[in-house]
């Protein structure tokens, strides 16, 4: 686990890096939150959580299943200077030791296609949503623009990148979620699909009853 963790993070940081910012930028617009709590759901080596550090006041608690990835985003919320915003914490997205209605913004991008229940996933983050939160989940590359380039430079250093992209994809297609959403129960969801990726956005009622 360890070394996979260790590949992963020099991937992200050596050709991803470029996509966190302009997703960072995204997400804020789109929801309008730029304070509370926010959870970056399968954070890796954070480099998401400290970009959302970095443009707004949110406070981040950066959350992997790995225990190696809370040492890489701690490394990475140190060198952004965010360290005091950004909270690495070793748990499942199907079993978030967070109390309901706590986050105001939920993020995750990229890991979506590696849940093992995602139904489950997606009761838990409407919970721990507070009212009027907004989560987005999903696969986006930022523009099209970034993902032409890492999509050339996965292809140098991985010959089976095209083939491995697919696989994934056809782990969770718009379809495929739609139905999810629908058994899940969550009462406020859409998929947004961009050219340059796919979110699932979840909401919670500002005013439940």
């Amino acid at each position: 686990m360890k070394k996979s963790a260790e590949g992963f993070t020099r991937i992200a940081r050596e050709v991803f890096a470029p996509i966190y910012p302009v997703i960072a930028e995204q997400v804020l617009a789109w929801s309008g939150i730029r304070d509370g709590i926010c959870m970056d759901l399968g954070s890796g080596p954070g480099l998401l959580s400290a970009a959302l550090a970095e443009k707004s006041g949110l406070s981040v608690i950066a959350l992997d299943a790995d225990p190696a990835m809370a040492r890489f985003a701690r490394e990475t919320a140190d060198g952004h200077g965010c360290a005091d915003r950004v909270n690495p914490v070793v748990a499942d997205v199907h079993r978030m030791p967070v109390k309901d209605n706590t986050a105001s913004l939920v993020v995750s991008r990229g890991s979506i296609y590696f849940w093992e229940d995602r139904v489950r996933a997606f009761r838990e983050i409407e919970r721990v949503l507070r009212p009027g939160g907004v989560a987005f989940v999903g696969g986006s590359f930022g523009t099209a623009a970034l993902r032409k380039t890492i999509f050339a430079e996965m292809r140098r250093r991985n010959p089976d990148w095209d083939r491995d992209i697919a696989r994934r994809s056809g782990w969770a297609t718009a379809e495929t979620l739609r139905r999810e959403l629908a058994a899940s129960g969550v009462a406020l969801s859409r998929i947004r699909e961009e050219e340059a990726g796919m979110w699932v956005e979840i909401r919670k009622d500002p005013t439940p009853i």
